[in-house]
């Protein structure tokens, strides 16, 4: 796939724009990748409504091109150098596919409704967003009056963090070439329609375990698959994983489709625990959650379950119709194990989306 870059057809000397984009919770998990973020397996999405990141770019024009890129990154309103050279890298990497990168000075201003670095994949929304302000920058420059291009900003976003690909779109994507779907593609992320219209409302109430910074980064741990022991079957199990779960989002069988998302949640987790260096990011309670989560639907069969992004907090996943009886759970049962009683209620959701 080749997404080339726009020539510039006017001189805008002061650009202003944003966007917010999603954060996403995988189903069924991506782990381990290969040169310029291509996927060890493919993976599928909710697309999130709440938890998201609200990305302003001003761009001013330099009088001439830069060497560099010129850049300041302001976080919550504050200039952050912690965040720029990550920001740089990016721009290295995407540089072939915009001409303009290096014409402007760009003040990128960010913020996340939701804690950064704690298992809610903030790189995602925040390299959506910032990826999405781009190319619409490029589009703008180049006088195009095309919609704007979802399928360049999936591209661009992969390239600073793999699952920034599928915050693009929604209520569902798959990113990852599998061979039941020709149009699949380890470079962009596709929007999965064919879904019972059980998961077109589907709930995720985010248990905020821990808000700290986790202390392997999901990089880090990506990396680790490359000499893991158990490395290619599990990227086999992905595949056959994914076939199941198309068939299960289709029917609207909700009792397989708890089966294979909480056996892909604990899966992506004994992967860390059996690598080397091996290591944990699920907290005790973390656990103690869990339990409780497997209790309830066995004492209740309301179809709540659970799925694990990479740290501690817990996704409880439900459809909308029992909200009212999993939300008195969470408050009676669940609180306690939450840092500060804290929880996030969010449920699918759409996309990206310019903000004025």
């Amino acid at each position: 796939m080749e997404f080339k870059a726009l020539q510039p057809q006017t001189i805008i000397k002061n650009l202003s724009l944003g966007y917010a984009a999603p954060s996403n919770i995988a189903l069924v998990k991506y782990w381990g990748k290969y040169h310029k973020q291509i996927p060890a397996n493919p993976s599928v999405s909710f697309t999130l409504k709440n938890c998201k990141t609200e990305t302003y770019i001003e761009a001013q024009k330099l009088s001439k091109v830069s060497k560099n890129f010129d850049v300041e990154v302001y976080v919550d309103g504050q200039l952050n150098l912690d965040f720029k050279p990550k920001i740089l890298q990016f721009l290295a990497r995407i540089e072939p596919y915009f001409l303009f990168l290096k014409h402007y000075h760009f003040k990128i201003k960010t913020h996340n409704t939701f804690p950064h670095s704690s298992g809610i994949a903030s790189s995602a929304s925040g390299f959506a967003a910032l990826a999405s302000c781009l190319v619409k920058i490029e589009q703008d420059l180049a006088q195009q009056k095309a919609s704007f291009n979802t399928a360049k900003a999936s591209f661009i976003a992969r390239l600073g963090s793999g699952s920034a690909s599928r915050s693009i779109s929604g209520p569902m994507m798959i990113w990852g070439k599998h061979l039941g779907l020709s149009h699949s593609s380890d470079e962009i992320a596709i929007c999965h329609e064919n879904i019972d219209d059980v998961f077109k409302t589907y709930q995720d109430v985010i248990l905020l375990v821990d808000k700290g910074q986790k202390k392997v980064s999901s990089s880090i741990g990506h990396n680790l698959m490359k000499n893991h022991p158990f490395a290619q079957p599990r990227f086999e199990q992905a595949q056959s994983n994914l076939s199941s779960l198309l068939e299960v989002l289709k029917s609207g069988n909700l009792e397989k489709f708890i089966k294979i998302t909480e056996s892909e949640a604990l899966t992506l987790h004994a992967m860390m625990m059996c690598s080397q260096p091996y290591f944990i990011l699920m907290k005790p309670q973390t656990l103690s959650i869990i339990e409780h989560i497997w209790e309830f639907r066995q004492n209740t069969s309301i179809p709540v379950s659970f799925t694990l992004d990479a740290g501690a907090n817990v996704h409880l996943l439900f459809p909308k119709s029992h909200k009212i009886k999993v939300l008195e759970f969470i408050n009676k049962n669940l609180i306690g194990y939450c840092q500060n009683e804290q929880y996030i209620c969010d449920q699918v959701g759409d996309g990206i989306s310019p903000l004025s």
